[in-house]
């Protein structure tokens, strides 16, 4: 049997196009004091590459889309290809990295190898390095995606061991093999599809005020297209990047979380929104009261300990730009989500994923291309909030500082916004495209300030 992907995972291929990049990433610094030379860096990765086999596969389309595409084992695998070097000018400003960071965003990821990539960056001012990383959304999910970050990240100054890793690839099928695989899987897929449709359907009918609910939203979003076509948030991209961070203590959330209530991801959406508000200002437009911006959250619903691959739902919140009281925003946000967590959207969405996995591949791909050229119909702003650890770890002996995400950026959408926590941090990644957000930093030192203006209200 071949590892076939599913029809989740196989749309973030179809979505992808020469503006459209659907990769993930991150930016990780580390403190200076440890030299890294590349080779001993190659050399870990290679070693470590038994913890996550997916990268050492890469995808197979089935002849004649009778099947959604497969992973196979690469014949020709070159680590060192995937794993690269890279140092900036003097003096090695943080505005350098950042810059650096939006150019290896812009670029694809090429399709005939691995989906991967990481820079291992020297030249930083203070003296340390820092990692780029970029992996196929494909193949992990916001939960998932520091995997590779397991291949380089250990828990102590002292590398871990690596095991013995006796990695000899599989025969490549032959595209024979793989349209035989494909029927046959077809001619199987009754049953399945039955069962899974059976689910769904009970899925959809528990969750029936729900889907209502969110149809609502969506059409909604839909009778505003004119407003959104013309929100600086919203605007034809092209294929090039700029990148801008922000960071805050993890621990000024959670105060201004056990004064006004609500929850650290509460605090960080309210942060965003007062971020937006502004970066908005900054550009004279209009945050009369009532204006809101429409965020795309996207939610895991892949049950723990499940196996590589996206099951992913989402939520659309309206973020109240137009409130001038920070406190009087949290409560509308917290309210939101709340109602949102109530209302089971997320069941509902996860039912509608189901229900996608009958459509034939290549009707599944026109339908990811639509969702994808209509997305400034229906959000502003995709926002993630992914945890991460809470204690410190150190690649080739060097303490990690910070890791800032890079989430993937849709058809009319002039930013994404991604944020971890990590070691007592809270981080924030602004992937923006090059010409329509000229002003990324902007935005970036907005969301300081709107922490600030939460803290001043302790």
């Amino acid at each position: 049997m071949v590892d076939r992907l599913s029809p989740l995972d196989a749309s973030f291929l179809f979505m992808e196009d020469v503006t459209t990049h659907m990769h993930v990433g991150g930016l990780m610094t580390f403190e200076p004091g440890t030299d890294v030379d590349l080779q001993g860096f190659v050399r870990l990765i290679g070693e470590r590459l038994a913890a996550v086999p997916r990268y050492r596969q890469k995808i197979r389309e089935v002849p004649a889309r009778l099947g959604l595409p497969v992973w196979v084992d690469d014949p020709d695998f070159d680590l060192e290809y995937h794993v690269r070097r890279s140092a900036l000018p003097a003096p090695g400003t943080d505005a350098q990295l950042r810059e650096l960071v939006g150019r290896l965003q812009g670029r694809p990821l090429d399709r005939d190898r691995p989906l991967w990539e990481i820079y291992l960056v020297e030249g930083l001012e203070d003296g340390g390095f820092a990692i780029i990383t970029k992996t196929h959304h494909a193949m992990v999910d916001g939960l998932s995606s520091i995997d590779i970050g397991s291949v380089l990240l250990d828990l102590t100054p002292d590398p871990r061991p690596s095991e013995p890793d006796g990695w000899a690839p599989a025969r490549e099928p032959s595209s024979v093999s793989l349209a035989v695989d494909a029927v046959l899987d077809q001619l199987r897929r009754p049953q399945h599809a039955l069962g899974t449709a059976r689910r769904a359907v009970a899925d959809v009918q528990t969750a029936a005020g729900a889907v209502a609910q969110t149809a609502g939203a969506v059409l909604a979003a839909v009778s505003t297209t004119k407003a959104a076509r013309t929100h600086p948030l919203n605007a034809a991209i092209g294929r090039q990047r700029r990148y801008g961070t922000s960071a805050g203590e993890l621990d000024d959330y959670k105060a201004v979380r056990k004064v006004h209530g609500g929850t650290v991801n509460d605090v960080v959406l309210t942060v965003v929104a007062g971020g937006l508000r502004r970066w908005l200002a900054t550009r004279g437009e209009d945050v009369r009261p009532g204006g809101v911006v429409r965020a795309m959250v996207p939610v895991s619903v892949r049950p723990p300990g499940a196996q590589l691959g996206n099951q992913i739902s989402a939520l659309f919140v309206d973020l109240p730009v137009g409130e001038a009281d920070p406190v009087a925003r949290l409560e509308r946000i917290t309210a939101a989500m709340l109602a949102h967590k109530r209302s089971g959207q997320a069941v509902a969405a996860g039912a509608l994923v189901n229900l996608v996995g009958l459509t034939p591949p290549t009707l599944h791909s026109l339908g990811a291309r639509l969702s994808n050229s209509m997305s400034a119909r229906v959000f502003n702003v995709i926002v993630t909030n992914v945890p991460g650890p809470q204690f410190p770890l150190y690649a080739m002996g060097a303490r990690m500082r910070d890791m800032y995400p890079v989430v993937p950026l849709a058809k009319g959408q002039t930013v994404s916004i991604g944020i971890t926590s990590y070691d007592g941090g809270v981080f924030y990644g602004l992937n923006a495209d090059r010409d329509a957000m000229p002003d990324v930093d902007v935005l970036a030192a907005s969301m300081g300030e709107a922490l600030q203006e939460l803290k001043e209200t302790l």
